[in-house]
């Protein structure tokens, strides 16, 4: 990890947000990203011919808030050529997991690094910044993203266009439940959006060097308004995320084999028994995930045959 003491402020937030709200509320931030050589339309088209295939998902922008995931348009075009083409190709794009790349993960962890010093820390992992990840979305005008919630925090910085956050409290069980936060998780992000929600909703109205921190499962949808848009989410996860999500994935397993599970967090003892077992059989076949075709087969597995959706012919 990265742990040099001259670094520039990449992110920014205002009326002290870091302090206040940071990571318990979505605020406001600012950043210095847009125009960076990596985030132009040229060097991700190139990040998109070198990524594995099952990286890259994307389909048509034209989808409902409450989109079902069985029902989603596809795009008839390669990954590079939805990027070369965005302004007009009607698609919605997100290239998973950059760091596997140097250069990005060089980016994303100076970023990062800005805002544990902001914090007053001096690494990465003394902010608690761990598993950093990053995704990159590339968008044509008026494209959808439809509502749905992450398993990570995440600070949202928008590049390019014009871009409409709209995030919603994860304490609100009226809006998602906890079975739909489960199956959100493990099994497909979409989740059902009515529009009674609607006045709860916190909106961003992002530009270039503009953006947002997301935290931890708090449900949202994006939408791009006349221009394409260029977005990058900086990830990381907690060690209690990542507990959290552990727990996610094998309450669902065992639901699935006819086992009901009570969300994480309601029974202590029985958690660490499954966390521990879990983790047992997760490190046993993690070599096996350095293949895309067991990571699909392996997907399957766990999420089920839908799981490779986003991959054409899987």
């Amino acid at each position: 990890m990265n742990t040099t003491t001259a670094v520039a402020p990449v992110i920014t937030a205002s009326n002290d947000a870091l302090r206040r709200d940071f990571p318990l509320r979505p605020f406001a931030i600012r950043h210095k990203l847009s125009g960076h050589p990596l985030l132009t339309l040229p060097r991700i088209a190139q990040l998109a011919a070198e990524l594995p295939r099952d990286l890259i998902e994307y389909n048509s922008g034209k989808v409902a808030i409450s989109q079902d995931p069985d029902a989603i348009p596809s795009v008839d075009l390669d990954p590079v050529e939805v990027v070369k083409r965005i302004e007009t190709a009607g698609a919605w794009m997100v290239l998973k997991r950059v760091e596997n790349s140097p250069e990005y993960r060089r980016l994303l962890e100076d970023t990062l690094l800005s805002v544990a010093r902001a914090r007053g820390f001096n690494s990465l992992l003394d902010a608690g910044f761990e598993q950093v990840e990053g995704f990159l979305f590339v968008s044509s005008p008026n494209s959808t993203t439809p509502f749905h919630l992450d398993s990570e925090d995440n600070f949202f910085v928008h590049i390019h266009g014009e871009k409409f956050f709209t995030i919603y409290d994860n304490t609100d069980r009226a809006v998602v439940d906890d079975d739909e936060i489960e199956r959100s998780m493990t099994k497909h992000r979409n989740l059902k959006f009515d529009e009674r929600f609607a006045p709860r909703a916190t909106e961003f109205h992002l530009f270039a060097g503009e953006g947002c921190y997301v935290p931890y499962q708090w449900p949202h949808w994006v939408r791009t308004a006349g221009t394409y848009s260029i977005s990058m989410a900086i990830t990381w996860k907690t060690r209690e995320v990542r507990r959290n999500n552990d727990l996610h994935f094998f309450n669902s397993w065992l639901r699935g084999i006819g086992l009901p599970q009570k969300p994480p967090g309601r029974q202590p003892a029985l958690d660490a028994l499954k966390l521990a077992l879990y983790r047992t059989v997760a490190t046993a076949i993690r070599p096996l995930r350095s293949s895309m075709a067991m990571r699909k087969v392996l997907r399957r597995i766990a999420l089920g045959k839908k799981a490779n959706y986003y991959l054409k012919g899987a």
